[in-house]
């Protein structure tokens, strides 16, 4: 990885992707350290030190970079952006307007971009009003002091320009990450995600340590560095593993020219779902939450769901978020692969897997071979999200600040292994000898 990365800053274009890259990515950081008009930095930082933030709020303060609980014109990140794509993703499997574009092929996905970036702006102007009303009332940061005195100007007016302020932050974020894919080395909001991940490794790696216990802190903090390498390796080579289908096209005679005859192969991922199901379950659990936060109520049922299901360390959570990982896991791997269109392609153009029958047989195979691959992929996922806190709770580190949860890693991994294929494919284009030299 290394060696690609200097053999990149060697070829003059290349190195001029990466600085630019580099660039929007020092821009992206400022944003997220600029507060919003109308709030107090001083208290917010009070409130910060006191905070405990989980589920879904430590979520999008994951996918922020820290700006969320900061209250900054870049609060929101990349989290309504992410939000847009997943639920246009599933659209496309039941508006069949949608799906129609996505077989269009550039210029339907550059319509389908249009419409996620719209929604985007949509998705920002409702996040961003419940987080203003949110840090007004102080239920922010529900055990600060000065929690309700975040926000002095509760006029109609700040409120407004506070909203407007952060939704223009996510439409510029949106706009980086664009940049990068265009102008830079790619993938530019998954760089973006990658980077606002990142940025908070370093403070909760210390936290963690200046927390702890045991030789003065240094016995926990190298106990979570060691299961985040253990982490790291299982992540990339659970990533890395596919189960490869092979398929065959038989040749054709078009005129007096032959064509196919070729063989080549399905790869199917044990993790197909990737990220999603960790996203979809953590979002899930925290409307219990959210509904007793927002009711006030004092009754049993209240007290059961604050006692079982705030905590991530409760029995009932894990059990809860265990589940629920390896139901989103089939779920979305059952609309984002369609064996049935797969099989018709395939017989469209003379392809055959060998041994099996063109058509109905092949999308049964497909299925079966889907369904047994995608158990492992989600017992997986449920591991990455799980271990953690099962691993530190001895040591009480675990919390929704613990750097190498299941998200993190998945995304910070999965990011990083796809920016370094980047790198090293436009590095073969441009170092290509051919066969005379």
């Amino acid at each position: 990885m290394f060696t690609a990365f200097a053999r990149a800053f060697k070829t003059p274009d290349l190195r001029k992707k990466l600085l630019f890259t580099l660039g929007i990515i020092v821009i992206y950081r400022l944003g997220a350290h600029v507060p919003a008009p109308g709030v107090d930095y001083t208290k917010v930082q009070q409130c910060i030190d006191q905070a405990d933030s989980g589920g879904l709020l430590g979520l999008m303060q994951m996918f922020s970079g820290g700006a969320l609980l900061q209250i900054t014109i870049f609060a929101l990140g990349i989290m309504p952006y992410i939000t847009a794509s997943i639920i246009l993703q599933l659209l496309t499997v039941v508006i069949p307007r949608l799906e129609a574009l996505k077989k269009e092929g550039q210029s339907g996905t550059a319509k389908i971009t249009q419409y996620t970036r719209y929604l985007t702006v949509a998705l920002a102007v409702l996040q961003g009003t419940g987080l203003v009303a949110t840090a007004r009332s102080g239920a922010l940061f529900q055990n600060c002091s000065v929690g309700s005195q975040i926000v002095a100007d509760k006029s109609v007016f700040t409120t407004i320009i506070m909203v407007l302020t952060m939704t223009a932050g996510t439409a510029a974020v949106m706009w980086l990450g664009e940049l990068i894919t265009d102008r830079g080395i790619g993938n530019g909001m998954s760089i973006l995600m990658f980077i606002s991940i990142a940025a908070t490794f370093p403070g909760a790696l210390w936290a963690i340590k200046e927390s702890g216990k045991l030789a003065d802190g240094w016995i926990e903090f190298g106990t979570v560095i060691l299961i985040g390498f253990v982490m790291v390796g299982l992540v990339v080579f659970v990533e890395q593993a596919q189960r490869r289908i092979p398929v065959q096209y038989a040749k054709r005679m078009i005129g007096r020219r032959s064509y196919g005859g070729t063989s080549t192969y399905i790869p199917l991922k044990v993790n197909q779902a990737g990220v999603i199901p960790v996203i979809f379950a953590s979002s899930l659990l925290y409307i219990p939450a959210l509904i007793v936060q927002f009711s006030n109520s004092q009754a049993s049922w209240a007290t059961w769901i604050t006692d079982n299901f705030v905590g991530q360390n409760e029995p009932y959570y894990m059990v809860a978020y265990f589940l629920l990982i390896v139901f989103f896991a089939f779920f979305y791997v059952a609309i984002s692969f369609n064996p049935d269109e797969v099989a018709d392609n395939m017989k469209k153009y003379g392809g055959f897997i060998p041994g099996i029958r063109a058509g109905r047989p092949t999308a049964e195979y497909l299925s079966y071979v889907l369904n047994r691959i995608t158990w492992p992929g989600s017992l997986y996922l449920a591991l990455i999200a799980l271990v953690p806190t099962m691993a530190l709770a001895g040591f009480g580190g675990a919390n929704a600040n613990f750097p190498f949860g299941g998200t993190s890693i998945l995304i910070i991994v999965g990011v990083g292994l796809e920016t370094v294929k980047q790198i090293e494919s436009q590095l073969q284009q441009r170092n290509y000898e051919g066969f005379l030299r």
